[in-house]
């Protein structure tokens, strides 16, 4: 259903999605190459104290510091418009679609619900479209440059991708897993609230005739505690996806930095004079 909607309504914004991703990946391949760079400007530059080679490599990585900005900043813009542009797309054919319903088809689907899909669901399929394009294309483009990079740069060194990555993608995969069947419940407690909230505003007169205020606002309690509850096991579960991804990446470089740290010193110990 929803690849369908996005292959629906998107494609008439193929142009700025191909613009992002080429953007996206200017920005990417910038971001890549300048670990490299600073590497070369200690080692040929400040090691020896080339002070000409520290200017040129310093000029150059502010030049590509300064294309990757501009290309960031092209990307979401040119996503966030895309975004926006698609999220009125669906709303439109929302209102038309529940303009042609019969009295039966909206009973069944309901006013709270309906409010519901034409507000937070379009907002989420935008804020998804929105990611994809400023993230998800990202991601694949670091993870694939980055492993190239870590390769050229020492092969012996890089195998510690071969536990971290596995590591994150199980980490994300268990949590996203966890976090799906909560903001499922999340959306029939916001159709709780929406049909409550409705039916008071509508019926406020008969609500005040019979002094019925309390009871109301013990109701709308009812619902909002609901999905606030809901919302609070959800964030719960959310808050540890990023601090995992940070333990298993800090714990990635502090392999690297030991496995580093052991060549070397094997490696001054075979160079080392034999004592006679």
């Amino acid at each position: 259903m929803l690849v369908r909607l996005l292959r629906r309504f998107l494609v008439r914004y193929k142009g700025s999605l191909i613009v992002v991703v080429l953007l996206q990946l200017a920005a990417t391949t910038g971001m890549l190459l300048l670990p490299s760079l600073n590497a070369d400007l200690i080692d040929q530059g400040v090691a020896v104290g080339d002070i000409d080679y520290i200017m040129r490599t310093g000029l150059l990585m502010l030049g590509i510091s300064a294309v990757e900005v501009g290309c960031s900043i092209g990307a979401v813009y040119f996503a966030a418009r895309a975004a926006m542009s698609f999220g009125r797309d669906v709303r439109l054919a929302l209102v038309q679609r529940v303009g042609g319903f019969s009295a039966r088809e909206f009973g069944t689907f309901g006013a709270p619900s309906l409010i519901t899909r034409n507000t937070n669901d379009v907002q989420q399929v935008q804020m998804l479209v929105l990611m994809t394009c400023t993230i998800v294309v990202t991601s694949p483009m670091m993870a694939i440059g980055g492993v190239i990079m870590a390769l050229r740069e020492d092969v012996g060194t890089s195998l510690v991708l071969a536990v971290a990555v596995p590591a994150l993608i199980l980490t994300m995969v268990v949590l996203i897993a966890l976090m799906l069947p909560g903001f499922r419940v999340m959306q029939i407690r916001l159709d709780g609230v929406n049909r409550v909230l409705r039916e008071q505003v509508s019926g406020i007169r008969v609500v005040r005739a019979f002094v019925r205020d309390d009871t109301e606002k013990a109701r709308f309690d009812r619902a909002n505690d609901d999905l606030t509850a809901t919302a609070l096991r959800v964030g719960r579960v959310n808050s540890v996806l990023y601090p995992a991804v940070l333990l298993i990446a800090n714990l990635s470089t502090v392999a690297v930095v030991w496995v580093g740290g052991s060549r070397i010193d094997s490696g001054a110990m075979q160079v080392a004079p034999s004592p006679r």
